[in-house]
C-alpha cells in the first residue's frame, strides 16, 4: 500500500501550507482536512466553541476513507489529529506517516489573527490543551513549523524515507540516521 502523510498539529502551525507544498513536491495528490469538515462543525466552531469527540468522530473517519481511497503514489493530508486515539482512528486508512507541526502559541496566536479560517483563535488554547504529542511508538515526526518553508520541506524529504522505512523498528529512545526516536526534527536544522 502506498503511504499516507498526515500532517497535523494545531491550528495555525502551517498544516495546509506545508502539506501543500510537500504534496507538489512528492508529486502526489493533497488532501484539505478542513474541506471534509461538515457544514455543522464548521459553524460550531466559527462560534468559538470546540468540537466533541462524538462531533469529530465522522470528520475523521471520512479522512480515514480519503487516505484508503488514495492513489498508489500516496497521498498527503491536513488534519489536527490531535489525539492518540484520533490518529488511532486515521489509521483504519492504512499505513499512515504523522509529521507533526510544532509552533509557539505566540506565532500560532499571531499566524491566526492574520488569516481568513473558521477557526477563532478563541479556540487555540483549546486545542492547545488537547493536544496529545505523537508517541514514540507512532510512524511521525516532529517539525520546528517556525523554520522558512522551503528549509522545513527540504528536513522532511531529506528524513522522512529513512523514518517511514524505519519507523517501527526500535523501542524506546535512540536515534535513527540523526532523527532522534522521538522523531523531532527540530535540532537537526
Amino acid at each position: 500500500m502506498a503511504q499516507a502523510i498526515v500532517v497535523m498539529g494545531v491550528a495555525g502551525c502551517g498544516k495546509s501550507t506545508i502539506g501543500a507544498q510537500l504534496a507538489r513536491s512528492l508529486s502526489i495528490p493533497f488532501i484539505e482536512g478542513d474541506s471534509l469538515h461538515s457544514r455543522e462543525n464548521v459553524n460550531w466552531m466559527a462560534q468559538g466553541r470546540p468540537l466533541t469527540d462524538d462531533m469529530r468522530y465522522p470528520w475523521l473517519d471520512e479522512i480515514a476513507a480519503s487516505l484508503k481511497g488514495a492513489s498508489d503514489a500516496g497521498v498527503v493530508v491536513s488534519c489536527s489529529a490531535l489525539k492518540r486515539h484520533y490518529r488511532d482512528r486515521l489509521r483504519k486508512g492504512g499505513d499512515v506517516f504523522f509529521l507533526h507541526i510544532e509552533v509557539s502559541r505566540d506565532v500560532l496566536a499571531a499566524r491566526m489573527k492574520n488569516r481568513q479560517h473558521f477557526m477563532p483563535v478563541s479556540l487555540l488554547d483549546s486545542q492547545l490543551a488537547t493536544l496529545e504529542p505523537l508517541e514514540p511508538d507512532e510512524g511521525g515526526i516532529v517539525i520546528d513549523g517556525e523554520l522558512p518553508i522551503l528549509a522545513m520541506i527540504k528536513q522532511i524529504k531529506n528524513n522522512i524515507h529513512v523514518t517511514v522505512k524505519n519507523s517501527h523498528c526500535c523501542e524506546g529512545p535512540g536515534t535513527v540516521t540523526g532523527v532522534k526516536h522521538r522523531h523531532s526534527l527540530r535540532s537537526s536544522v
